[in-house]
C-alpha cells in the first residue's frame, strides 16, 4: 500500500495512532499511566542534589527533577513542563523552559519575538503568513513561531490556533496560585498526530483501524528485537536497564563491502526501529566489522537519516572499543510496557 496513512486507534483501552507510510509502520505513539511530555505544573523545589546542579521538585504526580537551579531555593514554587518520560523508579524530568504548541504555532513565553519557520522559503507565502501572524499576535506579551505546517494553510485556521495558544499561554504563566498544581496537561497521541503529522496523509478514525491497516501486525514484529536490513543483514533492538543495545551483522555475506553495507543500512533504518518501539535514553551500536575509513561516511549517513527525526538525538561519537553511542530523549512510550 503506497502512501501515507494516520490510523487513529486503541491498544486495549489505551489511545493509540500509528503512522503507515508504504505499508510500513513508520511512528507510534501510545498513552501512557506517565505524566504526558508537555504537562505544566506549578511545582515547589524540594531539595538540591549536590554535584549534579540539579534539585528534586514536588508536583501533584510525585517527584520531579530539574537541572540548572540557579536562584531556586527549598520551598519556592516554579513552574516547569514535563519534557519526557522517567526512567523506571526515577523522578519525571522537567524543564523549565515552558513552550506551548500547537499545529500551527509554538508560543515562547520566554523568548519574545514573532519568527516564521526556515524551512518556508517561498517570499510570498512568508509574506503572507507574516500578516496573518502580525494580526493574530502583534499585541502579545509573549513570543510566537510559525511552524512549518503553515505553509499554504488556511488563513482563519491558522490564526484561531495562534489565538487559543495564546490564551493558554495566559491561563497558564498568569495563574495567581502557589500550591503545586498540574496547570495544563500534556496532548494525547490522537492530538499529537494531528499536531506533528502534518504531510498529507488519509486518516482513519473508525474502530477497528489498527486491524484493518496492518498496524497490529507490524507492533507484533517491532516486540521482537530483530529488524532486516536488507539481504542477508540484519540488526538486534534490545533495550536493557542501562541503555539500547544495538547489535548488528551481515549474515552471511562475507564479501569485503558487507561490513559497511549492514552499517549504512542500519544508520538509515535505526531512527524509524527506534521511533515504533518507543525508546530513547543512551543508545550504543556494535556495529559489523568495517575499515576505520568508512566512519565518517557513516557518521553523515546517520545524521543525515536523524535529522529528520523529530526526536531530539544526539551522535556522542566512538567508543575505545569501537562502539558508538547516541543520547536520545523519551518522547515515547516504550512498547514493551504496552499490552496489546
Amino acid at each position: 500500500m503506497k502512501g501515507r496513512t494516520i490510523v487513529l486507534d486503541h491498544l486495549g483501552e489505551v489511545e493509540a495512532a500509528a503512522l503507515m507510510v508504504d505499508g510500513k509502520l513508520d511512528d507510534l505513539l501510545v498513552d501512557n499511566p506517565a505524566p504526558r511530555p508537555g504537562t505544566i505544573y506549578r511545582a515547589i523545589a524540594d531539595r538540591p542534589v549536590k554535584g549534579q546542579g540539579g534539585m528534586f521538585l514536588k508536583t501533584p504526580d510525585g517527584s520531579a527533577f530539574l537541572r540548572q537551579i540557579k536562584g531556586l531555593a527549598p520551598g519556592q514554587p516554579i513552574l516547569v513542563q514535563v519534557s519526557g518520560y522517567a526512567e523506571p523508579g526515577k523522578a519525571i524530568p522537567v524543564n523549565a523552559k515552558v513552550l506551548f504548541k500547537s499545529r500551527y504555532a509554538i508560543v515562547t513565553p520566554d523568548a519574545p519575538g514573532l519568527n516564521i519557520s526556515r524551512s518556508i522559503r517561498d517570499e510570498a507565502e512568508r509574506e503572507r503568513l507574516q500578516e496573518i501572524l502580525h494580526d493574530a499576535a502583534a499585541e502579545a506579551p509573549y513570543g510566537v513561531i510559525m511552524r512549518s505546517s503553515c505553509a499554504d494553510a488556511d488563513g482563519d485556521e491558522i490564526s484561531e490556533d495562534i489565538v487559543a495558544m495564546l490564551s493558554l499561554a495566559d491561563d497558564v504563566m498568569n495563574d495567581a496560585g502557589t500550591d503545586m498544581e498540574m496547570l495544563s496537561e500534556g496532548d494525547g497521541p490522537h492530538v499529537l498526530a494531528w499536531r506533528d503529522w502534518t504531510a498529507p496523509a488519509e486518516v482513519v478514525t473508525q474502530a477497528g483501524g489498527f486491524e484493518d491497516h496492518g498496524v497490529l501486525d507490524a507492533l507484533d514484529a517491532a516486540r521482537g528485537a530483530l529488524v532486516g536490513l536488507g539481504g542477508a543483514a540484519s540488526m538486534y533492538v534490545e533495550p536493557t536497564r542501562a541503555l539500547v543495545a544495538v547489535d548488528v551483522n551481515t549474515g552471511n555475506d562475507a564479501s569485503l563491502a558487507a561490513g559497511i553495507k549492514a552499517n549504512m543500512a542500519c544508520a538509515a533504518a535505526l531512527p524509524r526501529a527506534l521511533r515504533v518501539r518507543g525508546l530513547g535514553g543512551q543508545i550504543t551500536l556494535d556495529l559489523a566489522p568495517m575499515p576505520k575509513k568508512d566512519r565518517r561516511p557513516f557518521e553523515n549517513a546517520l545524521r543525515t537519516a536523524f535529522r529528520a527525526d523529530d526526536v531530539e538525538t544526539t551522535l556522542v561519537g566512538w567508543t575505545p572499543l569501537g562502539h558508538y553511542e547516541l543520547q536520545r530523549k523519551r518522547l515515547r512510550a516504550p512498547l514493551g510496557e504496552v499490552s496489546q
